[in-house]
């Protein structure tokens, strides 16, 4: 196909008012066109830049919200299911603990989004890839007019409701106003390893409370290769480097070549931060969404992505402003009654790591009801925002490594 063709046939494929547009196919692009189409609206289009699969840098844990949130019927492609967590601090004071139950899976994020890209297909959304936003405009923002998507090439495409899960540099959270209090530096490195390697990991991952505050390192095991990251506060690039080439020394796991090594910013929002403008809302990492102590962002991405298009397909159907602002705050009361409580909670358990990761290895090694309650909360069983509003011991145990 000359390119004049492939432009004209890309036009068609954009042209015509949307029902919801969706900028980015991650697992909160492909929740919330999974959720609009859902919800009835019957012109859904999803959007991003590379076609999947491709790679990701991330643990890929799917912890119990996660496997909640998915669409029905959907197959995790797990690479492998984690009973056991070996707990270090700073690389000593190593224990197992174990659960007869899987805490959680492990999956690589090219077959999990990928996977999910289809079943927003399968609901009815349409997917085209190669196309970068380069911003979003509301010529009639205060009334009931439409939203633009401007493609790089100068097009446009026209929706009713627009959902930005293109990540937190991407053009639409910038457009909503999205504001981020917490930015935190990830390194990864995925290293293949031998079978009788892989085998010492199957079945059990490493939690390593690090040396700089609020940090920690992981071991994510995936059948023939371990995924090896640390993650702390940005601004410290060199310490946190370090900490990761001391972390695989450590394990014994400089001698096998990665495969890919990859770095990524991981962006909370203010608690304030708003959510929607006009005919456009934002979700997973676009809005900032995501735990703030762990940075665990999949299952927020997933549960955020399908509210937003649940309210998406009401806001299509807004026909002027004060049914457009109605639609937006229903989305923000959503997301602050659930998440929001999430992260407020989770705020907490991170400012009281930094002052005291002894606290918290000690606790989850020798207490019985705070190692119950993780492993409650990761297989989907509670929230720690839920725990600090119960009566009982796993309360008293937050309130404990939370108190000032």
């Amino acid at each position: 196909m000359e390119v004049t063709d492939a432009a004209e046939a890309l036009a068609d494929d954009l042209g015509g008012v949307w029902d919801v547009v969706v900028v980015g196919a991650g697992p909160a692009g492909s929740s919330a066109a999974y959720g609009a189409a859902e919800a009835g609206a019957t012109r859904v289009l999803l959007l991003d830049k590379a076609a999947p699969p491709r790679y990701k840098t991330c643990g890929g844990g799917i912890i119990g919200p996660s496997r909640d949130a998915l669409p029905p019927g959907f197959t995790l492609p797990l690479k492998d299911r984690v009973h056991a967590i070996t707990f270090t601090l700073g690389g000593r004071y190593e224990r197992t603990r174990r659960s007869k139950r899987m805490l959680f899976g492990l999956i690589n994020r090219d077959e999990f989004d990928h996977g999910l890209v289809q079943a927003a297909e399968k609901a009815g959304a349409t997917l085209v890839t190669g196309v970068t936003v380069t911003g979003v405009t509301q010529p009639e923002e205060h009334e009931a007019g439409l939203a633009l998507v401007t493609i790089q090439d100068g097009r446009t495409v026209k929706a009713r409701a627009v959902v930005g899960a293109d990540g937190s540099a991407g053009r639409v959270g910038a457009h909503v106003g999205v504001v981020f209090d917490q930015v935190d530096l990830g390194l990864e490195a995925e290293i293949p390893v031998p079978a009788d390697v892989a085998a010492q990991w199957r079945g059990r991952v490493l939690l390593d409370w690090g040396p700089l505050p609020g940090s920690y390192g992981w071991v994510f095991p995936k059948g023939d290769s371990l995924t090896v990251g640390v993650i702390a506060a940005r601004g410290k690039g060199a310490e946190t480097r370090a900490y990761l080439t001391s972390f695989i020394d450590q394990l014994d796991l400089a001698r096998f070549t990665p495969s890919v090594e990859s770095g990524h910013l991981t962006r909370c929002r203010a608690d304030e931060s708003p959510l929607s403008r006009g005919r456009v809302l934002v979700a997973g990492d676009a809005a900032g969404l995501l735990e703030p102590w762990t940075r665990e962002g999949i299952s927020y991405a997933l549960r955020s992505g399908r509210l937003a298009g649940k309210w998406a397909a009401k806001l299509a159907g807004a026909k002027n402003g004060v049914e457009v602002r109605r639609e937006g705050l229903g989305y923000t009361f959503d997301i602050r009654a659930d998440l929001g409580q999430e992260m407020r909670v989770g705020r907490r358990m991170l400012s009281a790591f930094e002052r005291r990761p002894q606290a918290f290895h000690a606790a989850v090694l020798t207490f019985r009801p705070a190692w119950r309650a993780f492993a409650r909360v990761t297989q989907g069983h509670t929230t720690f925002a839920r725990l600090t509003r119960e009566l009982g011991v796993s309360r008293r145990t937050i309130d404990f490594l939370t108190r000032r």
